[in-house]
């Protein structure tokens, strides 16, 4: 569950919304990591109450509409890191400037040592290392449906050793739509996938190992070894 708002504490009134609170959900639709996006506008949060835990905890959401369009969270949380708030809200107040009705602010998102870090919605999409210019050429390259594979940090919902396959068989082979390349299953080993519907596939060797300890980022300072993937790729049925 994350907290959102809107960029520079200006209010709903800003973005052309309603003076309520607004509840987005997100569930799993289909192959490719997709997310099916629901909104809900409620006067009080405390309406949330009737509904089944187990359904907003699915995504489900009672009484809401399908949601059309782009979501991008900008992870702006500074109690969490330093790092967040100080490259998040820059990001966020750019994007609000293009994509008003779009744009969040947003609690953490994890991996704040790839500050300032983003959630693409329905996509799933998560970017990090992000200022102001490459955001929004990221933004536009999502919106276009393509894959910013310089600043694309994975896919929300899919294991690590699947994230790092996907985006090395992404970068080996030159292909950017965002549904081009989907996980067809993991093992102990590795994670099989393939490239178009019914198209070529590949298995993606994963090891994985303690990188050298470094700062975190500059909210936290102390040395901490982060993982290293390595992927070797072949393709199957070759």
């Amino acid at each position: 569950m994350q907290l959102v708002r809107r960029p520079g504490r200006a209010g709903p009134a800003a973005a052309g919304v309603g003076a309520g609170r607004t509840v987005l959900a997100a569930r799993p639709s289909g192959p490719g990591g997709t997310l099916a996006v629901a909104r809900l506008e409620v006067d009080d949060l405390r309406a949330l109450l009737d509904h089944d835990p187990a359904d907003l905890a699915a995504g489900h959401l009672a009484g809401a509409t399908p949601y059309e369009g782009p979501l991008w969270l900008v992870c702006t949380n500074g109690r969490r890191d330093v790092c967040c708030a100080e490259l998040g809200r820059p990001v966020a107040a750019v994007l609000a400037e293009r994509w008003p009705a779009a744009t969040w602010e947003t609690t953490h998102l994890g991996g704040h040592r790839f500050s300032a870090t983003l959630l693409a919605l329905p996509t799933g999409v998560t970017l990090g290392r992000l200022d102001p210019v490459t955001a929004l050429a990221a933004c536009a390259e999502l919106e276009a449906g393509r894959l910013p594979l310089d600043v694309t940090r994975g896919r929300a919902g899919l294991p690590a050793t699947a994230q790092v396959a996907e985006l090395a068989l992404r970068r080996h082979l030159g292909v950017t739509g965002i549904g081009d390349v989907t996980v067809v299953g993991t093992d102990e080993g590795g994670v099989e996938l393939e490239v178009g519907a019914g198209g070529a596939r590949w298995y993606a060797a994963v090891t994985s190992r303690p990188g050298v300890p470094s700062p975190a980022s500059c909210g936290d300072t102390k040395p901490k070894a982060a993982p290293v993937h390595e992927v070797e790729l072949r393709p199957l049925g070759a």
